[in-house]
């Protein structure tokens, strides 16, 4: 039984409500008794401002009265037709603080009294009330180009002392959608720097001013700004590829003028990650590249730095060096022993080689080696009266060029005098 009684009384509470909700939701037509006190419509004070409107009005005398509705309309919307917005309910209220509103905008007001039961006077005359406009914008707004990944906004301060707080937005032909980069506290602050920019971008920019209600100016004019671009790069730059243990490079100079120096970056491959060599004062135009192996082939690239650290494009293609290759080896002719003494001939094997360098190795038993050199040889013949019955000896020979690079060894010829 007392289940049942609850269901009842839930199903009460549902139908209750939802015709509550019903009379909430649909328009009830004021019921006016027109013999009570209106207030004098001359009696009504307003002021404007931007997103609000401020009332005065007195008192009306007629103690049925327990309240006022203010009825209102937007002048442009449902053809202006006015709506109840709000019950004043304190007779005694005389000031009423309409907020939230549109600027720059006409609205229509009207009053009623209200007595307890619901019914209320014939409505005022109509006022009609335009809100103040938004704040203007500043009146002047510049940007400073040409700087490294960062732009610089000045402004003017708002001459109007209710200005609070700025807003500083960007767009770009990449983003046209505009983005708020900051806020700047203070009326009387009057610069930004946009920082980590892309190089050699072109960027929009606009101000927003806020009072103190935090109600927003019209956008000021769109600026553009550009940032720096990356620096030119050197030109004609060119790696020998003849000289002895060294690659000469050489350059010509970037064009632009705020050069500070250059880098240079070498790597093994045409591909991959170079690595830095040296920095150069933006006076030098060439580099010796030192202690390179001969026949070695490096691959190099010349970047220049500007004044404010700006590097030009690394992804140039590399210029390849080489040094120059070893001479040929010799090539043996003739090696023997004749008259209890060694001798060897032989061809030079190339025009670049001045001397040779002669090895001798004594083999005396599987444990006993000895190894001598005979170096700044010219002729091409050696003889060798060092010898020793029935011991082997092993002599190759080593060409030496002008810049003292060594060819490869010729074979060793097996030398032996028998007992």
């Amino acid at each position: 039984m007392k289940n049942l009684m609850k269901i009842i009384s839930a199903i009460f509470l549902i139908l209750v409500l939802s015709s509550c909700q019903d009379n909430l939701n649909t328009p009830v037509k004021p019921k006016i008794d027109a013999s009570l006190e209106k207030i004098q419509y001359e009696s009504i004070r307003s002021l404007s401002d931007i997103t609000a409107v401020a009332f005065e009005w007195r008192k009306v005398d007629d103690v049925r009265v327990v309240g006022y509705n203010l009825y209102r309309a937007n002048a442009l919307e449902n053809k202006g037709k006015l709506k109840l917005i709000k019950f004043i309910e304190n007779k005694y209220t005389t000031h009423y603080l309409d907020t939230e509103l549109e600027a720059n905008t006409t609205y229509i007001y009207a009053f009623s009294t209200v007595k307890s039961n619901g019914f209320e006077s014939t409505i005022s005359r109509s006022l009609k009330i335009i809100t103040m406009k938004r704040p203007e914008s500043v009146a002047l707004i510049q940007v400073i180009s040409n700087l490294p990944k960062q732009i610089k906004i000045v402004w003017r301060p708002h001459t109007n002392e209710q200005i609070a707080y700025y807003k500083i937005q960007r767009s770009s032909n990449e983003d046209p959608e505009w983005d708020t980069l900051s806020r700047i506290e203070g009326r009387l602050q009057a610069e930004y720097i946009d920082k980590n920019l892309d190089n050699n971008v072109v960027y929009k920019y606009r101000l927003l001013s806020y009072t103190f209600k935090d109600i927003q100016s019209r956008p000021s004019k769109i600026v553009l700004g550009q940032t720096k671009a990356l620096p030119k790069g050197v030109v004609n730059l060119k790696a020998s590829k003849d000289l002895a243990k060294t690659i000469k490079l050489q350059w010509s100079p970037s064009s632009q003028k705020d050069i500070a120096y250059y880098v240079v970056y070498e790597n093994s491959s045409s591909t991959g990650s170079f690595s830095k060599v040296v920095r150069l004062n933006k006076n030098t135009f060439s580099y010796n590249y030192l202690e390179v192996e001969p026949g070695k082939s490096i691959f190099f690239k010349v970047t220049a730095i500007d004044n404010d650290k700006l590097e030009s494009s690394i992804n140039k293609n590399p210029v390849m060096g080489i040094t120059l290759n070893k001479p040929e080896k010799p090539i043996m002719t003739l090696a023997q022993i004749t008259e209890n003494k060694a001798i060897l001939n032989w061809n030079k094997g190339d025009n670049r080689v001045k001397s040779f360098i002669v090895y001798k190795t004594i083999q005396n038993g599987y444990f006993d080696k000895k190894s001598i050199r005979f170096t700044n040889i010219t002729k091409l013949r050696f003889e060798d009266k060092d010898i020793v019955k029935g011991i082997e000896y092993k002599y190759s020979i080593q060409a030496v060029d002008e810049f003292g690079i060594l060819s490869d060894k010729t074979e060793e010829s097996l030398l032996k005098l028998r007992k």
